[in-house]
């Protein structure tokens, strides 16, 4: 199962203060059976234990570490004496990241306390699989394992000083195409209506607001809504929180300082500092939220279509909601999250595939590139360091479009029938 909210979660009552509240696009949600409402609390209990229990099974890792250290030579311990001191410090770190994610969870509205006590999360502990607190070294954290360490490394990526290196590589050509694009000097505000699919901790749908477009972000994480929450309403100032996003990398340090080393967040609070546009984040499964034609002048999204296991379905569904002469701006790999899950169906079209669908399903291509640098929640002090070379495209949905797309398949059919026929 993934670690995305049903529409009983997504409910909750915001406080009348927050600046974004979690909601879905429909007013009367489907009813859940007894047994599916079971099933989405145990789900949620599992993520929400993740989270408070972050702190036992990442010390864990640790203790097994120096209990190895403790069978060494002596003379080999007295060598090492500096490294066991580092092995404290990383303990102290973890213990801090802890006291960040306690406060990520309180009030939250994911979260409350009659959905999930104590005594459910204790009883899932031994439940919790070893790989939902791992650390993965590709994007599998931005489709359905989003895990506490990997939150970590978002919140990084989003909202600290550290993370403006990757920031501006992903997500200022969005940006700048969109401004391109829709000037703002031309426009009232909140009169360009855009849409963040695979929001994760939402600096770009932030981004977009406070230049006065009305943006609306999409997750389906548990992980990534629970840390969202946090920073955009419940951080009334600037780099008010610490935290050691680094600390769970053991490998290629330089130095320990590389490994323990703060960031601060959110490098700019968006509470303090609210966008001139309305912003807001919808919880759920991106294919099943959005479902109305013609809803949005613009579609933007970064390391984010490749998280489908039919990517096609992705390109469709934005192709429908757009408006007619509306852009979709896309900025990403092709990493395909599903390709080597077991028992998930996938496919994976190479960037040549992918123009041929854009064609067919209709869109204009205005600009396409190829071999943006882009790297992904690094540190940037690690002696190893990865980058995709991401593709970059804008596309418009044609201002003689009929809209709905509902009869894309029935136009495939006819072709074929042509085809056939000749």
């Amino acid at each position: 199962m993934s670690d995305m909210p049903s529409s009983s979660m997504m409910n909750r009552k915001p406080s009348t203060s927050s600046l974004v509240s979690l909601s879905n696009m429909s007013t009367e949600p489907p009813l859940l059976t007894p047994e599916e409402e079971e099933e989405e609390k145990q789900h949620l209990q599992k993520i929400v234990a993740a989270l408070r229990y972050y702190r036992k099974y990442s010390l864990a890792k640790v203790n097994k570490t120096e209990s190895y250290l403790n069978s060494l030579p002596r003379r080999h311990q007295k060598m090492l004496s500096k490294y066991r001191h580092h092995l404290s410090t990383v303990r102290d770190c973890i213990d801090k990241n802890q006291v960040v994610i306690k406060k990520m969870l309180v009030d939250n509205p994911l979260c409350d306390s009659s959905a999930v006590s104590q005594r459910d999360l204790d009883g899932h502990i031994a439940k919790i699989r070893h790989q939902d607190m791992e650390h993965y070294e590709d994007h599998v954290e931005h489709f359905h394992i989003l895990k506490a360490q990997s939150t970590l490394k978002a919140i990084a990526r989003d909202w600290s000083a550290e993370g403006a290196e990757e920031r501006n590589q992903s997500y200022k050509p969005i940006i700048d195409a969109i401004e391109q694009y829709y000037n703002p000097k031309d426009y009232m505000e909140n009169e360009v209506k855009i849409l963040v699919p695979g929001c994760g901790l939402g600096r770009l749908t932030y981004e977009l607001a406070c230049r006065g477009y009305e943006c609306e972000g999409n997750e389906f994480s548990y992980f990534m809504l629970i840390a969202s929450n946090f920073v955009l309403n419940c951080c009334p100032d600037d780099n008010m929180h610490s935290l050691y996003p680094w600390v769970h990398h053991t490998v290629n340090n330089l130095r320990g300082a590389d490994q323990v080393a703060v960031v601060r967040f959110p490098d700019v609070s968006p509470a303090r500092n609210k966008p001139t546009g309305k912003l807001s984040v919808v919880a759920g499964d991106f294919l099943e939220v959005y479902t109305t034609p013609d809803s949005y002048d613009c579609v933007a999204t970064c390391f984010f279509i490749d998280c489908a296991n039919n990517v096609i379905d992705f390109i469709e569904t934005i192709y429908r909601i757009l408006v007619p002469g509306g852009i979709w701006v896309n900025l990403g790999p092709l990493l395909y999250h599903f390709s080597d899950v077991h028992h998930e169906d996938s496919i994976e079209p190479t960037f040549e595939d992918i123009r041929l669908v854009i064609d067919n399903v209709g869109f204009e291509v205005l600009s396409s590139k190829t071999g943006l640098r882009t790297k992904y929640a690094q540190n940037p002090n690690s002696m190893l360091k990865s980058e995709y070379e991401s593709l970059f495209w804008v596309c418009r949905k044609p201002l003689n479009s009929s809209g709905d797309g509902d009869n894309m398949e029935d136009e495939d059919n006819r072709r074929d029938n042509e085809v056939f026929d000749d």
